[in-house]
């Protein structure tokens, strides 16, 4: 509801500030192109983060001092706090990067974010920025209506640094003139309670603008035109700081828990850090003249004293708070719990996943993974094997021995509840994707859809043999109950051969693996329909059982294909740098017949 309430309350506002004053425009477009800016360079970052940022990414976080200097690096860079905190709940919720790393990485971007103020006081308040601003937005803008991609992001970013001058040009220009007709200065509270009210006052700022950048502009911009005490522009900027965390907050609400933790670490730090800020203020007050005096700022120079604040009270909370990083995660965990999967709720298929290409991609294949585990469940469950007896090394002869009738499990129902809302997820997921996907990326996204249809399918298949083999496993008639149990014995192998591989370090050995395993299906099936001409004809069995036994043979088949086709399709997107290689090595049916056909050996059975 409030949030409802708050774009007509400020528009109205806006409104009525025109109404009052004409210079006010000025101002008010001042800020509304710098946001502008703000948001095509954001555009630009993103087309660069097609794999690149996302593996520099990944290889910057595995110590603590790496995500907080990753931190401070990618927003000095960028320019944005937002972008990083959400590129960095993304790679959180598809699981691509650990609690820890991202609360450094978060720690460190509110350190990097103290650089903007320097360049808008060191220089933007020094030179008449428009002059640089017309030259960058044409070159941008022309730049932006390029195909690729490489171009497109430069494009926006020398359009967003185009709009950002542009935006302080004219922001400096409205106070200016809006200075001459009300002095904001004569607005003063004295004490702690003018710090405490321009604190609140900074917060909502940075909370309705959503950048803590434009908020520091504007209190930089009013300070050195004097609309402002050095005081008052202090508690602004605290406030400030505090304030940005709503970016966090808001990029939380779609993603998972992990997502979730680390929008309340980015919380706890900034209150943490504003909360010292106020108490210290005249401690830092006068650490801010110590530095200013050593590195050369001159004592009347404000402007270059609050971008010195604004480094050393987030630098403080960064030395007090980074000691506390394991503790504040053990905390998280405990705060926000993982939900079990209930039904066919998906784990990793969050609208903040979805943000960038290589999130989404490791999202649909975690996905896929999970999807994968619970048709193995579904399919060890109808066959009447315990899965702890599956996934072991005991002897699977007891199956073959079982005499009791087998437990019934219904199939159709697990997989609505399992199966199929899961799938259906990821599809409408991948349709979901917003962005430009490479050739790369689509066809490990079409590798992931064609993962899913298989395992759906297995499971399907699994349904259709489960009937006959509750009554067969167990019949008296031991050519018929021995022929089924080989079946259900040759899955279970199938299953325990397909984890090995799954546990294989090395993705080259197994892809080949993989086409070992598919061969030595092939050779089973085909001796499994040998048997059964046997047994027809020494009347072992009737031809209804017979027909019986060669449908759910077939089912059985097509089960171990769908299961090996999926477990091939989920072995690119895990390690990307093989795809091609996986893709040359993989053997088609046609050559899978050819080697079949070579072999001189007596055919193994599955799983052996």
């Amino acid at each position: 509801m409030l949030r409802r309430l708050l774009l007509p309350v400020i528009l109205g506002l806006l409104a009525y500030g025109f109404w009052i004053s004409p210079d006010f425009k000025t101002l008010s477009a001042g800020v509304a192109i710098f946001l502008f800016g703000m948001l095509s360079l954001e555009n630009g970052f993103r087309e660069f983060t097609g794999g690149i940022l996302e593996r520099l990414l990944q290889a910057s976080t595995n110590r603590t001092w790496k995500s907080i200097g990753f931190g401070v690096v990618s927003t000095t860079l960028m320019q944005s706090s937002s972008l990083v905190s959400i590129i960095t709940i993304s790679f959180l919720s598809a699981g691509l990067l650990g609690l820890a790393a991202g609360i450094g990485i978060v720690f460190g971007a509110n350190l990097g974010t103290t650089t903007g103020a320097w360049l808008v006081a060191g220089f933007g308040l020094k030179v008449k920025l428009s002059a640089f601003a017309m030259p960058m937005l044409v070159f941008g803008i022309l730049l932006v209506f390029q195909k690729p991609s490489v171009l497109r992001g430069i494009g926006y970013v020398l359009a967003g640094i185009g709009f950002l001058f542009l935006g302080i040009h004219y922001i400096k220009e409205g106070f200016e003139a809006f200075g001459n007709a009300i002095d904001l200065s004569s607005y003063q509270v004295p004490g702690i309670a003018g710090v405490l009210l321009f604190t609140l006052i900074g917060m909502i700022a940075t909370v309705v603008m959503q950048s803590s950048h434009a908020t520091m502009v504007l209190i930089i911009t009013a300070l050195s035109i004097g609309q402002i005490t050095y005081e008052s522009s202090l508690a602004l900027a605290i406030g400030a700081n505090v304030g940005t965390t709503i970016s966090a907050i808001l990029g939380s609400l779609g993603a998972n828990e992990q997502g979730k933790r680390l929008a309340a670490a980015h919380l706890v730090f900034n209150v943490i850090t504003g909360l010292l800020a106020l108490l210290l203020l005249s401690q830092l007050v006068l650490a801010v003249e110590w530095v200013s005096a050593r590195i050369g700022i001159a004592a009347d120079d404000y402007t270059l004293k609050l971008a010195v604040f604004h480094t050393l009270f987030n630098l403080l909370g960064l030395v007090l708070m980074t000691p506390l990083i394991p503790r504040l995660e053990h905390t998280l965990q405990k705060m926000f719990i993982d939900k079990k999967a209930v039904g066919f709720e998906p784990q990793f298929l969050t609208d903040a996943s979805i943000e960038f290409p290589e999130t989404a991609l490791e999202a649909v294949r975690k996905e896929t993974d999970l999807l994968y585990d619970k048709a193995v469940n579904i399919i060890l469950a109808g066959l009447g094997v315990d899965r702890n007896l599956a996934f072991s090394d005991r002897a699977l002869d007891p199956l073959r021995e079982q005499r009791s009738r087998l437990a019934k499990y219904d199939l159709d129902v697990a997989y609505v509840q399992n199966i199929k809302g899961v799938y259906s997820a990821i599809i409408s997921f991948i349709s979901r994707a917003s962005f430009s996907w490479d050739v790369r990326q689509s066809g490990d996204l079409h590798w992931m859809r064609n993962a899913s249809r298989n395992i759906a399918d297995a499971v399907k298949q699994a349904k259709h043999m489960q009937k006959n083999m509750l009554v067969y496993a167990v019949s008296p008639n031991d050519a018929i109950r021995e022929a089924y149990n080989d079946i259900r014995i040759q899955l279970v192998e199938l299953v325990r051969d397909i984890q090995v591989i799954r546990e294989q370090e090395d993705p080259h050995l197994a892809v080949l693996a993989l086409d070992s395993l598919a061969l030595e299906v092939k050779q089973a099936n085909d001796r499994a329909n040998h048997q059964i001409a046997t047994l027809l004809q020494v009347k072992g069995i009737s031809k209804e059982m017979a027909t019986s036994l060669m449908n759910d043979s077939g089912y059985a088949y097509d089960i171990a294909k769908d299961l090996l086709e999926a477990m091939r399709s989920l072995l690119g997107p895990a390690a990307p740098h093989i795809k091609s290689a996986q893709h040359e090595l993989t053997l088609t049916p046609e050559e899978l017949a050819e080697v079949e056909g070579d072999e001189d050996e007596e055919p193994v059975e599955m799983g052996k």
